[in-house]
């Protein structure tokens, strides 16, 4: 026992100070929706002549590299998602419309001769084109006899020496050396002056540029030597745009705009900061509920609370994942949860030491431990089951959010289960607790146990009713689904949605008639709970938005942006099937992780009271008229994971019993179950609702319908691990013919000998409380 004992505080030590060291060393990466900038998601198409696979998708990304470094957007970021998706975002950059017009680009970058000017109305001939130059006079072009491909790079400069003002040096490479030597020498035959002595230079079929060659090149001769210059009346910034043109080049293959996002710096502060105060809040509260509750023992595993949040932070930040705004919530969310293995092993120690009669406290706490670990590993397996569908079925921030639920959970389980027992074993192993046991906090059975041994409440007893109950409120919160509908956000129905703060306050109603008179007929404005003002539309361009932004200025007066989305439709249309899909994996994997590790008839419960949850929580928020979004989702499917925790708890408790009592009815077992776990149920549901009050109240705007859908989904969840998923086991096993699970080789005595005044007197327990 103490060689193991040391091992673990060893451990404990090493997690601990590995934890340290990655947080002084590292630092957070923050998705732009906390520090700001614009997310452009872009689809590589198929064109006439090349496939939008893998490869031609990394050679796209390598082109907008280049593209997006010549924007001189710090520590840019530009990454390939799946096949044919390209993410780029840009830090701090507010204006999307020269990155979306520069990324957006797609055409081939192609040099022609020029045959002439082309007179008003004049076609082009066979093989070749007529386009507009930069100043609008119409030249008739050539067949191209330079690409894209055939460009190393291209700079702007300025002439320092003679003052000629700003320059572009092209530099060739391979063919393309021989090619514009040739086209250029074939320009130089003609006069100055003539259109025939330009050299046409074409991106997405428009003349970006047509330079006429010097009168210093020789006639057929041209320009050699692998480098030239493009010279003219330049701005600095008109020749820095023809160097990024021509050196970003061609792109394989076209890319579509489907999603964009761009959220101003004070918004993504704001949320830091409210998030901050939520968290020490919420933590603060949650450190002196459970202290109140565990007294010195609480207290330890209040440390081991703030070990937990740098560890989580730790693994954060040496994994390199990005903390979203959803994440900042999870992170903030699984300190609460991570109260929750703690309350189990505390419990499972006060029903050891009182089945015990008090004999030994370190032996009462092991046994919590040991018996506690099954409920906690199978808890935690179900909530990592929700993460990871979020992972692999979400998007952009709300992918974020199962990252950080994951670690958090991981974490918590570390903190829990090594450095809480580690503390814990330590501090009862002291002479000065085992003379004075009910400092520890475990030598009592508690206040909540206390009532419930006084009540004897026969809670299946009225099992029908509970289910009638929660019948009726699945069909009334499921009415409001059909009667109000679905307030889906625009991420599920594809669309542009931007948020402004104006220097004075906008009425919705003035707003939306403005904006119907600018061409926006089908415009939806409402304004937060600070005043600022949403607009939502179908899908805008970047030129259309900034149309709304103007017509918001002039009555508002001075207007910021603080949140731009662009979702196109198709991608929409993906993330909508995508949540359901996401839902519909979910309520198949908890059944079939809950059918092999308990009976079907406990799957079957837990899975139809994780309906129950779902139903009235999509539900109320129908009737609220609350968003259907990304954050809701990751919210829901929150729930599913804590709904089904909740309930593994009490099954968990059910199976331990039941293999003790083998010959007494199911119902009487699992009712002894469900009293043996609410204090657990109460005093977790506590701590988490301590942390979702701080989200609400303190989260600002972004986080409030997040924290309040959970806030739902507690409470809710709570109902229906005792009064719908117990009862509908109890039913289910009423027309089964399996026999009761075997016997485990060892139990505990609590389990063993029955805990709560009804267990006591039927089974002649001395060890039990009155």
């Amino acid at each position: 026992m103490k060689r193991a004992t040391l091992v673990r505080a060893l451990l404990a030590l090493a997690v601990i100070a590995l934890s340290v060291y990655a947080a002084v060393t590292s630092s957070p990466r923050l998705g732009l929706d906390l520090r700001g900038g614009t997310q452009i998601v872009l689809e590589t198409r198929d064109s006439p002549t090349t496939e939008a696979d893998r490869e031609a998708t990394d050679r796209t990304l390598e082109v907008l590299r280049r593209r997006v470094d010549a924007l001189g957007v710090a520590e840019p970021n530009i990454t390939r998602s799946g096949d044919n998706r390209i993410i780029v975002e840009l830090p701090g950059l507010q204006d999307p419309r020269e990155a979306a017009d520069v990324l957006g680009r797609t055409a081939q970058l192609t040099f022609h001769p020029v045959l002439g000017a082309a007179a008003e109305g004049e076609e082009a001939e066979e093989g070749e084109r007529v386009l507009p130059d930069t100043s609008g006079q119409r030249l008739r072009l050539g067949p191209a006899e330079l690409t894209g491909e055939g460009v190393e790079d291209a700079e702007a400069a300025i002439d320092q020496q003679t003052g000629g003002g700003w320059y572009v040096t092209v530099d060739l490479r391979g063919g393309g050396e021989a090619a514009w030597a040739e086209l250029t020498g074939q320009a130089a035959c003609a006069p100055p002056g003539d259109p025939k002595r330009r050299v046409a230079i074409v991106l997405d079929e428009e003349i970006i540029s047509a330079p006429q060659v010097d009168p210093s090149v020789a006639c057929e001769r041209g320009i050699t030597g692998g480098s030239t210059q493009i010279t003219g009346n330049f701005s600095q910034e008109e020749a820095k745009e023809l160097a990024l043109l021509i050196d970003g080049g061609a792109l394989p293959v076209p890319v579509e705009i489907i999603e964009q996002r761009t959220v101003g710096p004070t918004l993504g502060q704001e949320a830091i900061e409210a998030s901050a105060r939520a968290a020490v809040i919420g933590t603060a509260l949650t450190a002196l509920f459970i202290i109140a509750v565990y007294r010195l023992l609480g207290a330890l595993a209040a440390v081991a609370l703030a070990c937990y949040g740098l560890i989580s932070y730790a693994a954060l930040v040496a994994l390199g994942a990005t903390l979203t705004l959803p994440g900042l919530a999870g992170f903030v969310l699984a300190i609460g949860m991570a109260v929750d293995a703690n309350v189990l092993v505390f419990e499972r120690a006060r029903e050891e030491y009182a089945a015990r009669r008090g004999k030994n406290l370190l032996r009462a706490l092991t046994e919590g431990f040991r018996n506690a670990l099954s409920a906690i590993a199978d808890s935690n397996v179900t909530t990592l089951l929700a993460a990871g569908l979020l992972f692999f079925f979400a998007s952009g921030p709300v992918r974020g959010f199962g990252v950080t639920l994951s670690i958090g959970v991981l974490a918590s389980m570390v903190s829990a289960l090594l450095i809480t027992r580690v503390l814990t074993e330590f501090a009862v192993s002291r002479d000065a607790l085992r003379r004075r046991p009910g400092l520890t906090g475990i030598a009592g059975v508690g206040r909540v146990r206390e009532w419930i041994n006084r009540r004897e409440p026969d809670l299946m007893r009225r099992r029908r009713r509970w289910l009638a109950i929660s019948l009726a409120a699945v069909v009334l919160a499921g009415s409001g689904i059909v009667a109000r509908g679905l307030d889906f956000g625009v991420e599920f129905t594809g669309g542009r949605l931007i948020e402004y703060s104006t220097a004075s306050p906008v009425d919705p109603e003035q707003a939306r008639s403005a904006l119907a008179d600018a061409g926006f007929p089908r415009a939806v404005v409402q304004t937060s709970g600070d005043g600022d003002l949403t607009v939502r539309t179908d899908e805008l361009s970047n030129a259309e938005a900034a149309e709304v932004a103007e017509t918001i200025e002039e009555l508002g007066g001075e207007t910021e942006k603080i949140r731009d989305e662009l979702i196109g439709p198709s991608l929409g249309d993906e993330l909508r099937r995508g949540a359901l899909i996401a839902l519909g994996i979910a309520l198949a994997a908890q059944m079939l992780y809950l059918a092999v590790r308990f009976r079907w008839t406990f799957s079957v419960g837990a899975v139809l009271a994780m309906v129950h949850d779902v139903l009235i929580l999509v539900g109320i928020f129908a009737w609220l008229g609350k968003p259907v979004d990304g954050v809701f989702l990751a919210a829901l499917l929150t729930v599913i994971g804590y709904s089904v925790n909740d309930s593994v708890v009490v099954f968990d408790r059910v199976r331990e019993l039941w293999t003790a009592r083998r010959k007494e009815p199911f119902a009487e077992v699992a009712n002894a179950a469900v009293l043996q776990t609410v204090p657990r149920t109460v005093n977790t549901g506590m701590g988490a609702l301590f942390i979702l009050a701080a989200l609400a109240l303190l989260g600002g705007d972004t986080l409030t319908d997040f924290a309040v859908a959970l806030l739902i989904g507690i409470v809710v969840g709570t109902w229906s691990s005792v009064f719908t998923a117990t009862p509908l086991a109890i039913e289910l096993e009423a027309h089964s013919s399996a026999p009761p699970p075997r016997p485990a080789r060892s139990r505990s005595s609590a389990a063993s000998g029955g805990f709560g005044a009804r267990d006591g007197r039927e089974r002649g327990d001395s060890g039990a409380q009155v």
